[in-house]
């Protein structure tokens, strides 16, 4: 991956196979640094949990994720807390949800880059259809 710096504004760009990605510690110039750690966590962890649902023939319609973060100002405002709230929605047994939440801490990359600086927490909800 290559940065590189803007020269009007604040931030930096990067260029992928997919397009443009626009980083800044200003909102108005990209997404902020601390925004695409928390995404890269609940995305893979989403993605993760996905292909384990599929992979036990789990039936679902769709995956929400809300990411809670909890950060400290005094330590250079460092993210110490993310909580990733699931809601499922389908027919799905709590407890074969509950496993499979394990087994997405376990295996998303992204989850097991931050364990043991970042306090990681799963919750979920089943809307049941």
């Amino acid at each position: 991956m290559e940065f590189n710096m803007k020269k009007e504004e604040t931030g930096f760009t990067a260029d992928f196979e997919y397009g443009t990605l626009h980083i800044s510690g200003d909102e108005q110039f990209g997404f902020r640094p601390y925004q695409l750690l928390v995404s890269s966590v609940a995305v893979c962890s989403g993605g993760v949990l996905r292909q384990i649902l599929d992979k036990k023939r789990m039936k679902y319609d769709d995956i929400k994720i809300k990411a809670d973060v909890t950060r400290n100002q005094e330590e250079a405002n460092r993210v110490e807390k993310i909580h990733l709230h699931f809601t499922l929605f389908g027919d799905l047994d709590e407890q074969k949800v509950e496993r499979a939440l394990e087994l997405t801490k376990k295996h998303c990359s992204m989850a097991q880059s931050v364990i043991g600086s970042i306090d990681l927490e799963e919750s979920f909800d089943i809307v049941a259809q």
